[in-house]
């Protein structure tokens, strides 16, 4: 799942954007409301994550802007603001979801999850294929019953693999899924990635590569 978070208040983006990461979340950040207009135009998200109260222009106007695009990226809105009119205001622009400061990042975490499934809503919270089960909203992979230990990008690459559903994901399509904007496109980590995530996976393998096109996850 690839997220945007939008707030001025640096120290809290970067603190949420680190926490997501946990979640094996690809997670970009900026600190203004025009950087975040120029964000979803470029790159494709399935959760923003907006402040109300941004300079260069308003959670609410980006928010406008993503909507007059017909982009079907899930907006939950941030503010300090928290009257029951302006929770209601928020949501009638069209946000997906609301939640005052300060919050919980526990609930900042389920409502990012909440959306991202309502994004992804054809695959369901818990994918299960050649014997491998992953629970996304438990942040849990197991293989034929026994409990799998992943790093947040080894869970993130084969959540992409799995949804697939036997179709070749390409080292591209990884990259821009499972990691944020800051990679290098010419690195070697979706591969590093992969190596390390068949060897946890065991025998017989099931993460294949199709030379020059990319990876499949299949018998």
């Amino acid at each position: 799942m690839r997220v945007l978070v939008a707030d001025d208040e640096r120290v809290l983006a970067d603190t949420v954007a680190d926490g997501l990461r946990d979640f094996a979340m690809a997670v970009d950040v900026v600190y203004d409301g025009a950087a975040a207009k120029e964000r979803v135009t470029v790159n494709r998200y399935d959760v923003a994550v907006l402040d109300r109260d941004m300079p260069g222009a308003t959670g609410d106007e980006v928010l406008r802007e993503m909507l007059a695009a017909g982009l079907d990226t899930r907006v939950l809105l941030l503010t300090a603001a928290a009257g029951i009119r302006d929770r209601v205001e928020g949501l009638g622009l069209g946000a997906d979801d609301y939640l005052t400061k300060p919050f919980a990042f526990a609930e900042l975490v389920a409502r990012v999850q909440a959306l991202g499934r309502r994004a992804n809503a054809a695959h369901g919270p818990v994918l299960d294929r050649e014997g491998i089960t992953l629970d996304i909203p438990r942040h849990s992979a197991s293989r034929d019953g026994l409990p799998l230990r992943l790093s947040p990008k080894e869970f993130a690459v084969l959540r992409v693999l799995l949804r697939a559903d036997g179709a070749v994901v390409s080292a591209e399509d990884l990259l821009e899924q499972a990691w944020d904007e800051h990679v290098d496109p010419f690195t070697q980590t979706v591969r590093v990635t992969v190596m390390t995530l068949r060897r946890k996976l065991g025998d017989p393998p099931v993460i294949h590569t199709v030379p020059k096109v990319g990876y499949r996850l299949g018998s």
